[in-house]
């Protein structure tokens, strides 16, 4: 768990290969009204991983943790 500027604790919600499906996540998460950012290992092009390069993670507040799960679950 991390902390950051989108109010405390952070959790993540949902792992992918690549920042771009992350970010389409984290698009819909805050048409929601959920605050989310994207943690990637490492930004590219053609979504791989080779020892975790390449992978991403939406995270949220602790706090919003069960409403995002949620939202993915009826948008995703």
């Amino acid at each position: 768990m991390q902390t950051n500027n989108l109010g405390g604790e952070l959790v993540v919600v949902y792992t992918t290969l690549g920042a771009m499906r992350a970010e389409i996540i984290r698009g819909k998460l805050e048409s929601a009204g959920i605050p989310a950012m994207v943690k990637a290992e490492a930004q590219n092009v053609i979504p791989f991983t080779v020892n975790g390069l390449g992978r991403a993670q939406v995270l949220v507040p602790k706090a919003r943790e069960q409403e995002a799960r949620a939202v993915l679950e009826t948008q995703a």
